[in-house]
């Protein structure tokens, strides 16, 4: 029997899918699944030869997280680096895409360059020259304290300073790709509202606030999105600048799901994977519920 030409369509079309759905299911979804199941066993290193003597214990793994200290204090470092990095970041990319866009005729392109540059620099070169520029002894930052009579700290040792030091690496880092975003944002703008709202009187931070950030709300939205994400996950800068140190207060929550994975806790890892990932839904549903912009 011939077959129609919507199923002919629809079996050419599974045809040249088959291949993308395969790899998504054995390679994605599959093991996405299989650590949610996990997340509810004790399976440890030790019981990958021997699959069968895992045990279901239900919640236990995430009953023990939050009796688990160093989980805690993890969980409040990372909630740390979001709250503040978040905004800072933010900030200091509008400001520098506002100067860029306005206060800059010539060489426009080389300072876009230049701020992006770190983007796409190695997350642990960038990290590891930071933490040369933060040495107590021969760093480039105490060195310039110095020639001003300031006998600067150990940055990175002290467990008053060693977050704040990583949040502002991570926001010198991070705002370049958030300042090409809101300059193609601030150049979207129509100019005649800067021009009609100066004709009446309003000055910069009236035109700033009544016209720039509403008008920048989907990317204000889409910036605030993916950085909120990203801090949520840091783990490269502990990893390579403090390990952690000093008393656990730079210790990150995927550090510590990668600490606890290198343990051969896999079901206690996974616990607090799902845990992440929970908490990263809700902080994007609520940046869409503020940041949305307005109809």
């Amino acid at each position: 029997m011939a077959l129609s030409r919507a199923t002919h369509r629809t079996i050419v079309g599974w045809t040249f899918a088959l291949p993308f759905a395969v790899l998504f299911l054995v390679f994605m979804a599959g093991p996405v699944i299989a650590s949610l199941g996990m997340s509810f066993s004790d399976i440890r290193g030790t019981d990958l030869r021997t699959p069968l003597n895992v045990g279901f214990i239900g919640l236990d793994n995430y009953i023990q997280l939050f009796s688990d200290t160093r989980f805690i204090q993890a969980a409040w470092n990372t909630v740390q680096f979001v709250v503040i990095g978040v905004p800072l970041t933010m900030a200091l990319a509008l400001a520098v895409a506002l100067g860029i866009d306005r206060g800059i005729t010539k060489f426009r392109t080389v300072f876009r360059v230049g701020y992006y540059l770190p983007v796409v620099t190695s997350i642990v070169a960038v990290a590891v020259v930071w933490r040369f520029l933060l040495h107590p002894e021969s760093g480039l930052v105490n060195g310039v304290l110095g020639l001003v009579g300031i006998d600067g700290p150990n940055w990175l040792a002290d467990q008053d300073l060693a977050l704040p030091s990583l949040i502002v690496m991570a926001a010198w880092r991070g705002m370049g790709t958030l300042m090409v975003i809101f300059l193609a944002g601030l150049q979207s703008i129509p100019r005649t509202l800067y021009e009609a709202a100066e004709i009446d009187g309003a000055g910069p931070w009236q035109r700033l606030r009544g016209i720039t950030l509403p008008m920048l709300r989907p990317a204000l939205l889409f910036a605030a999105v993916i950085t909120g994400i990203g801090y949520l996950q840091v783990f490269e800068e502990p990893f390579v600048m403090t390990q952690g140190t000093p008393l656990d207060r730079t210790l990150t929550v995927s550090y510590y799901i990668y600490n606890q994975f290198g343990f051969g806790n896999y079901g206690y890892a996974a616990a607090m994977s799902y845990v992440l990932f929970t908490v990263i839904v809700g902080l994007t549903v609520l940046q869409f519920r503020l940041l949305r912009p307005k109809t």
